[in-house]
């Protein structure tokens, strides 16, 4: 390209994923129009933001401490996570407006208050972030990029490791869920050369669910095809 910056100021990058799917029904428009703009961290637009300075977290959460979901699909674990913590402040990042727009319904219908919404590539997100003002992430289910020339692509590389572990605080928790084998093996090659460690003692550790885990939608597809879930639990260093 003839220049490294989108329009807007944003560092131009490449995204393999889809942005929308599918014609969007009335009410996920509606959900959209009036409820996207007061959830969302403003200050990540680049219009608002194009220094990338890092946002004020405390203007969203106060005091609480922060998670962060990385690609949270259709949000069902987001909004249960965020009705079972209400004294957490909870941050979700999702590029497919489609999923944005069925977590927004489902937020609505929880009445949840401590959560926050970024419909856009987490690595804007990341850009922005103070560094140490994360206390755990999840990445659930994420795109398998099955080819090989595509593992590129996949999360668990250093262009998505190194800015999350920056915005890990010492100590923070990053949790995993994956079906798919060779993502594991990724995982577990790449996450501890970014500062974490797995916290693994025993096979029933990666093979039983998290005690506050709600199963999601491609979860359940995955069992129904025949495929094993593994969750993985790191801790920053």
């Amino acid at each position: 390209m003839s220049s490294d910056k989108h329009p807007s100021g944003a560092p131009w990058r490449n995204f393999y994923g889809r942005f929308k799917g599918k014609g969007l029904r009335k009410s996920q428009e509606a959900f959209l129009d009036e409820d996207l703009v007061k959830l969302s961290p403003g200050a990540v637009d680049w219009d608002i933001n194009p220094d990338r300075n890092p946002i004020d977290l405390k203007e969203y959460f106060g005091d609480r401490e922060i998670w962060l979901e990385v690609g949270f699909g259709g949000g069902e674990h987001l909004v249960h996570q965020a009705k079972e913590n209400p004294d957490i402040g909870i941050i979700g990042c999702e590029p497919y407006i489609n999923g944005v727009a069925m977590l927004l319904g489902k937020i609505r219908e929880a009445g949840a208050q401590n959560l926050a919404v970024y419909p856009g590539d987490v690595r804007n997100m990341f850009d922005v972030l103070p560094d140490n003002s994360i206390s755990r992430a999840f990445l659930l289910y994420p795109d398998p990029w099955p080819k090989k020339r595509h593992h590129r692509r996949r999360f668990v590389t250093p262009e998505h490791l190194t800015p999350l572990s920056k915005a890990l605080k010492s100590g923070a928790i990053f949790r995993v869920a994956t079906d798919i084998p060779d993502y594991v093996r990724q995982t577990l090659t790449e996450v501890p050369r970014h500062g974490f460690e797995w916290l693994a003692e025993h096979p029933e550790d990666w093979r039983t669910p998290w005690k506050d885990w709600i199963s999601t939608r491609y979860e359940q597809k995955a069992l129904r095809e025949g495929r094993t879930p593994h969750y993985l639990t790191f801790r920053k260093r």
